[in-house]
């Protein structure tokens, strides 16, 4: 039985109307508002950052389009999203509200404060399962992905993907805010150039989604290929919910060379997983022993770290990748290892500046991916690499032949060899507007791993 009074959908990071189970759930109460808070309230660093900022106001954008089509408006509020939830079901007389369930801290906290004051209904769609349905034979969560993998694939597929409903009854708007008023685009000046490659939105998530599963055959060997254009790219899509991962495992599962590539799909899921046991696990070392390693600071270590945000260390295949995610909000996932290793250990700058600088610069910058990938490099997670285990960037560079991704992203030296423009200070050949390293790389194998026998009391 339909209801009188409207029902709301809370969007957040779930901006499509295609396996949307919330949307789905409120057209079937009656009356439909849509409603996203824009709520700046996220403790710490984690207000969304600038370059995600873009993505948002466009995928709002296409979301507010295809909501009025169905003719059902989209009111943008600004303010901490439980009260201004609360509020706005006072005002229409909403009967309830529906939304996926999200992981990150403050989401969690946000619901559980307007459960309190109207009736919420939480549904799932964020990730590919629920992570409370995924535990140990202890009835616990997992803190180590190979056992979360193992379990997982007994609870796939997923839920074959839902089409949005084709009618869907509106209900009538509050006052909201305009779009342009949030000012969510730069301008002064306007860095975002380099990101019209991307197509924020629901028919850009379905549309980067049939491209990959065309080539999805070569993932396993061309996404750790810089040069090469292997990656999924639905990362961003996949983070603001424009496309659902169920839908993304259905349409690449039966497909030649699609388990590398779903086991990446999971590691999503596990990253969530990972920060409902452990909400803080952006801010502190997952191995307390870590916590006595001595991370340099000071003004050596400001200039160090500022080379690097710019692409200035004299390591081309790191300054590639720095310049990458400047100029398009985006860095290859292999080069995110390279450029991310590099901060921690030739520089011994503490991950969580790294961790920080990539959560304003991504367009699909996640607290659990974000924060779990960088401590698995930096050797402080639950689940990571050891510290003692270090990236060597120039023979990565010439391993993963990043020739041609340098040339692109580092023009002073595009004339260079692929023999030499991997270590251009080696060979002898490197311009003059290019600079020296910031260390050696022996010189900083050395000083890291000095660093790390220090806290261990050797």
């Amino acid at each position: 039985m339909t209801r009188s009074s409207p029902s709301i959908v809370w969007f957040r990071q779930d901006l499509r109307l295609a396996d949307q189970a919330a949307f789905a759930a409120a057209a079937a109460d009656g009356p439909v508002l849509a409603v996203y808070v824009l709520d700046d309230a996220a403790p710490g660093d984690w207000r969304i950052g600038a370059a995600q900022r873009w993505w948002l106001h466009h995928s709002l954008a296409s979301l507010g389009e295809a909501l009025a089509a169905l003719g059902v408006p989209l009111v943008l509020r600004r303010g901490p999203a439980a009260a201004t939830l609360a509020a706005i079901a006072r005002e229409t007389g909403a009967a309830r509200i529906h939304c996926l369930a999200h992981y990150e801290p403050w989401w969690r906290a946000a619901e559980e404060a307007l459960a309190e004051e109207v009736e919420l209904v939480r549904h799932d769609g964020y990730l590919l399962i629920d992570p409370a349905c995924v535990r140990s034979g202890a009835g616990t969560g997992y803190r180590m992905f190979a056992p979360f993998w193992r379990t997982l694939q007994d609870r796939m597929p997923p839920p074959a993907p839902a089409e949005a409903p084709d009618r869907v009854e509106g209900a009538k708007a509050p006052p909201g805010d305009a779009l342009q008023s949030w000012k969510l685009l730069p301008d002064s000046p306007d860095w975002s150039g380099g990101f019209d490659d991307w197509t924020p939105g629901e028919a850009g998530a379905h549309d980067t989604l049939e491209d990959f599963v065309a080539r999805i055959g070569s993932y396993e060997q061309d996404r750790n290929l810089p040069s090469i254009d292997g990656s999924s790219r639905l990362s961003p899509h996949l983070h603001m919910g424009e496309i659902s991962p169920a839908a993304v495992w259905h349409a690449v599962q039966r497909r030649a060379g699609a388990q590398p590539f779903l086991r990446e799909l999971a590691w999503r899921d596990f990253t969530s997983n990972l920060i409902v046991q452990l909400p803080d696990y952006a801010d502190r070392n997952g191995r307390a022993k870590m916590d006595a390693l001595a991370w340099r600071s000071g003004a050596a270590a400001d200039a160090d770290f500022r080379a690097w945000t710019k692409g200035r260390t004299g390591y081309p295949i790191v300054d590639a990748g720095m310049r990458q995610l400047w100029h398009s909000g985006w860095m290859h996932n292999r080069v995110r290892m390279l450029t991310a290793s590099f901060l921690v250990k030739h520089l011994l700058i503490d991950w969580r500046r790294g961790e920080r600088w990539f959560w304003d610069c991504l367009v699909d910058a996640d607290y659990g991916n974000n924060s779990v990938n960088w401590q698995w490099v930096a050797g402080t997670g639950i689940d990571s690499s050891p510290f003692g285990r270090i990236m060597a960037p120039l023979a990565q560079s010439e391993k993963f032949d990043a020739a041609d991704y340098i040339r692109r992203w580092v023009p002073e030296l595009v004339g260079l060899s692929d023999a030499d423009i991997h270590d251009p200070h080696g060979a002898g050949v490197a311009p003059a507007e290019y600079p020296e390293p910031r260390i050696g790389h022996r010189a900083a194998r050395e000083r890291a791993l000095g660093r790390l026998a220090s806290a261990s009391g050797r």
